[in-house]
């Protein structure tokens, strides 16, 4: 027999919101990891508010939220906090029951940024991976190390002289600009918009455009970030970063990274701490004809971890693709470098939560490395 096509709704409900999520739904293992790890966080958490007043948006239920964000490519707060309303999965996640008003979205945004810091950001992911069950998957001994262009939040349009000089751009809503023959650095110029972005190319042949540059270590067992930083674009940033990494390592530990590490300062920093450098030869050749030297000693170019570590670090590009792919890193939506660093190091901790679902064995015991 045919069923009827009631649209009335019932006056009540009896089914709890937890028996609509699939046990084996993967959320559920990353809720547990997210409260986990927020858990070692309260007491930091705490500090950031007073002991009177109107209760905020509760720091949990934020960070969830935010999580949801990353992890399902939503553009905007007002999106996601739309989604949560009409969402059941996402309203378990976030911990707000079927009847439970959903918060507003300028309220979600002003609240967000309490948290927005770096030293939570890195304080989240540290906890996240002091996790029992976490740190059975990481290495103590074999990393890479490398770094991505962050596209700042502000138009080429806002890169004006800093001494007010230059026309502006043509009135209306996008109007134009005439960059022609003008020369524009950063010694020059600042963006008026974000002055902490910098003009920046990462490679020959490619645009200069404001950017920031993020950094990530990851551990070569199984490839999860675990030490992450956002910087100034420069130059020398990459090395710089990845220095300050390597101060984390055990002596004997080995760091694989592409050519543009290979620099004999970087090199010999790094054998001055006993650790290899598993850095990949930069034999460009110059105009003249002459090949660049390389800093990398020969003993470790012909050894056979050396070309392990070389074929492993491409993993973390991985990170990078889905920070901005599907964490929405393409472009940063926040301007400053406090907020950029502490947006970028949530997103490489929002990667690892992807991750180690499909990496933890349904006992809750690290899989046994391949």
């Amino acid at each position: 027999m045919r069923g009827e096509d009631r649209t009335s709704g019932a006056l009540f409900s009896y089914v709890d919101i937890e028996a609509r999520i699939s046990t084996k739904h993967p959320l559920r293992a990353m809720r547990r990891l997210t409260d986990a790890a927020l858990a070692e966080l309260d007491q930091a958490i705490s500090a950031l508010y007073v002991g009177f007043g109107r209760p905020s948006i509760a720091p949990e239920r934020l960070r969830r939220a935010t999580l949801l964000q990353l992890l399902y490519s939503i553009r905007s707060e007002r999106q996601l906090v739309e989604r949560i309303e009409f969402d059941l999965l996402f309203r378990w996640f976030v911990g707000l029951s079927i009847d439970e008003k959903v918060f507003d979205a300028s309220t979600f945004s002003k609240n967000r940024d309490r948290l927005l810091t770096q030293e939570i950001a890195q304080g989240f992911l540290a906890s996240l991976l002091a996790l029992p069950e976490v740190k059975g998957l990481l290495s103590a001994e074999h990393f890479s190390v490398d770094g991505t262009l962050l596209k700042a939040w502000a138009s080429m349009k806002s890169f004006r002289p800093k001494d007010g000089s230059g026309e502006p751009p043509s009135p209306g809503r996008n109007g134009e600009a005439d960059f022609r023959k003008t020369k524009r650095t950063n010694e020059t110029h600042a963006s008026t918009t974000d002055p902490d972005a910098r003009l920046f190319r990462k490679a020959n042949g490619q645009e200069s455009r404001l950017s920031y540059l993020g950094h990530a270590l990851m551990e070569n067992r199984n490839g999860l970030v675990v030490a992450a930083e956002a910087t100034l674009a420069t130059g020398t940033a990459e090395r710089e970063a990845a220095t300050a990494f390597s101060e984390r390592l055990p002596e004997g530990a080995t760091l694989g990274a592409d050519k543009n590490y290979d620099a004999e300062a970087f090199v010999e920093g790094l054998k001055a701490r006993e650790i290899a450098p598993h850095v990949a030869i930069n034999g460009s050749v110059s105009k003249t004809g002459k090949a660049r030297k390389t800093a990398v000693p020969p003993e470790v170019a012909a050894s056979l971890g050396y070309a392990i570590s070389q074929r492993l670090r491409k993993r973390i590009e991985e990170s990078f693709g889905w920070s901005k792919t599907v964490g929405g890193l393409a472009q940063v939506k926040v301007r400053g470098l406090a907020k950029v660093r502490a947006a970028f190091v949530f997103a490489m901790a929002a990667y690892d939560i992807v991750r180690l679902p499909k990496l933890l064995a349904p006992t809750g015991e690290a899989c046994p490395a391949a």
